[in-house]
């Protein structure tokens, strides 16, 4: 059934009114502040109506009413207005990136931090490195007898480390000639080339196939593990939400969030989607009573990551979707200066 502007607008009310204040709405409220062209004996039947269709729901039967999770969808799919940054959260944003050194990671660790201030919700990320990324210097450096560093620059400034294993009798000297024909063989080419590489390069690296292999396995495991780049900012914000006063809401939220796999999940889902939205359960990795508002960012056709906010349905998805688009712009303005 279609809903009447009239109908349309009580809603609103009730979620923007759930919202900031986490206590049922009642008609008086709703008739003394938003619509006094209208009764309470109006706005009640039109409340009764919203409830019948299952948008609203009544806790006890002499307290106001609260959205329900299709209140809530249709809430950000038709009804939210489009908020808007202050100046001040603005230059919060730029200041959180001034800080950053040119490293991708640390600006996804800035970036999740300053999402996390600005909405008062934990705030979740990945950085973006996948096949496409172009080796442009790897490093091998001896650490033990059979275990070496090492390190692999991208054209993203992103640095990965890893230990690898080497033969127990190579030397030093053969360790770096070793490095010096990795770099020759692979500088300058995409991840996934380097994934794919021949078995034909084997002839050219005889004694120091173990190395070629070592690395080969590295970067897939890079390209591959997307567990290993999540950050988390603001765990401790859900503590300031009433809802998670209730000892299971707060077991099922923290199963979410100490789980990189499952926040890994639900931020590679929606590579393609700018802003996606997510309300209690459309998520399998989501609890019923948790929402997920992400964006991916890219800039010159390169992705910079994906970054989400992940709180109670009672989120205010006006403020969160603001902050990850001016964050999202930012970033972008950001990285195609440079």
């Amino acid at each position: 059934m279609k809903l009447s502007d009239r109908k349309k607008k009580i809603l609103q009310i009730v979620v923007d009114e759930y919202i900031t204040n986490a206590q049922p709405v009642s008609s008086k409220n709703i008739a003394q502040n938003y619509m006094q062209d209208v009764s309470s004996a109006t706005v009640r039947s039109e409340l009764n109506a919203l409830e019948e269709m299952g948008y609203l729901s009544q806790l006890h039967t002499s307290s106001g009413r609260v959205p329900s999770i299709e209140a809530y969808k249709l809430y950000v799919s038709e009804l939210m207005d489009k908020g808007k940054l202050t100046g001040k959260e603005l230059s919060q944003i730029k200041s959180a990136f001034a800080r950053q050194s040119g490293n991708m990671e640390e600006v996804v660790r800035n970036a999740a931090k300053v999402i996390s201030e600005l909405t008062d919700y934990t705030s979740i990320a990945v950085a973006a490195h996948d096949e496409d990324d172009v080796i442009e210097k790897i490093s091998i450096f001896p650490f033990k007898e059979d275990r070496a560093l090492l390190l692999v620059v991208t054209d993203r400034a992103l640095i990965r480390d890893k230990f690898i294993a080497i033969p127990p009798d190579m030397t030093e000297e053969q360790l770096e000639s070793a490095n010096r024909l990795v770099n020759r063989t692979f500088k300058g080419k995409r991840l996934g080339e380097v994934m794919e590489a021949s078995l034909a390069a084997e002839e050219q690296f005889a004694s120091y196939k173990a190395i070629f292999d070592r690395v080969i396995d590295a970067i897939s495991d890079y390209v591959n593990d997307k567990s290993g780049s999540v950050v988390m900012a603001g765990e401790d914000k859900i503590l300031n939400h009433p809802e998670y006063a209730e000892v299971d809401k707060m077991k099922n939220f923290l199963s979410v969030v100490t789980s990189r796999d499952k926040i890994a999940n639900m931020l590679s889902d929606d590579n393609d989607i700018e802003i996606s939205i997510k309300i209690g359960g459309e998520d399998k990795n989501i609890p019923d009573d948790c929402s997920l508002v992400t964006a991916t960012y890219s800039a010159g056709n390169v992705k910079l990551g994906t970054y989400g906010v992940i709180g109670p349905l009672r989120m205010d998805y006006q403020k969160v979707v603001s902050v990850l688009e001016g964050v999202g712009k930012i970033l972008e303005d950001m990285v195609n200066k440079k």
